[in-house]
C-alpha cells in the first residue's frame, strides 16, 4: 500500500518539522510554504517521485493538524502519455471504492489521457504521469490511492 506508507511518512516528516514551519508561519509564511515543499520532496525522493503538498486556498496553510491529509500531487514519471490499463476500469473502480462520485475523461489531448473522478465538493484528476488529490485522505481515498499505486501507476512497495 505504497501511497498509505508514503503519506504516514510525510506526516511523520511534518509533524517533526511542525515547530519549525510555525515560527516561520508567524515571522515569514513564504518560507513557511517552502520548507513544507521541501520537506515533501524529500520524502517523495524516497519514493522515486516528485511530492507536492498544495495548499489551493488561503488559509488551509494554517490547519497544521491536516498536513499531510489533504490536497497533494505525486509527479510520478513526466513521460508517461498512457495507462497501463484501461481509463474504464479506472472509472469503475473509483465509483465502487469511492461510491457517489463523477467520473469523467479530462486532458484527451496530444494523445494524452486522463480521468477525472470529482463530487461537488472535491477532486481527483489522474493522469498517466502524475495524481493530484484535492480533498482529505479519508479512508476510501486513501484504498483509492492505493490502489490506483498499484494498478495504474505500477508501483511497488518500498
Amino acid at each position: 500500500m505504497i501511497f498509505s506508507e508514503l503519506v504516514e511518512d510525510l506526516q511523520a516528516q511534518l509533524k517533526k518539522d511542525l515547530a519549525q514551519i510555525r515560527f516561520l508561519l508567524n515571522k515569514n509564511p513564504a518560507m513557511a510554504y517552502t520548507r513544507i515543499v521541501e520537506i515533501g520532496k524529500e520524502v517523495g525522493k524516497k519514493y522515486s517521485i516528485k511530492l507536492i503538498v498544495n495548499f489551493p486556498k488561503q488559509g488551509k496553510i494554517e490547519e497544521f493538524e491536516k498536513y499531510g491529509k489533504r490536497d497533494l500531487s505525486l509527479i510520478i514519471d513526466y513521460d508517461r502519455k498512457r495507462f497501463p490499463i484501461d481509463r474504464e476500469i479506472i472509472k469503475q473502480k473509483a465509483v465502487e471504492m469511492l461510491g457517489e462520485v463523477k467520473t469523467e475523461d479530462a486532458y484527451m489531448y496530444e494523445n494524452k489521457e486522463g480521468v477525472r473522478v470529482f463530487t461537488d465538493e472535491w477532486k481527483i484528476d489522474i493522469l498517466p504521469h502524475s495524481v493530484h488529490i484535492w480533498t482529505d485522505f479519508d479512508e476510501n481515498v486513501t484504498a483509492f490511492c492505493n490502489w490506483l499505486m498499484k494498478n495504474a501507476y505500477e508501483m511497488k512497495k518500498k
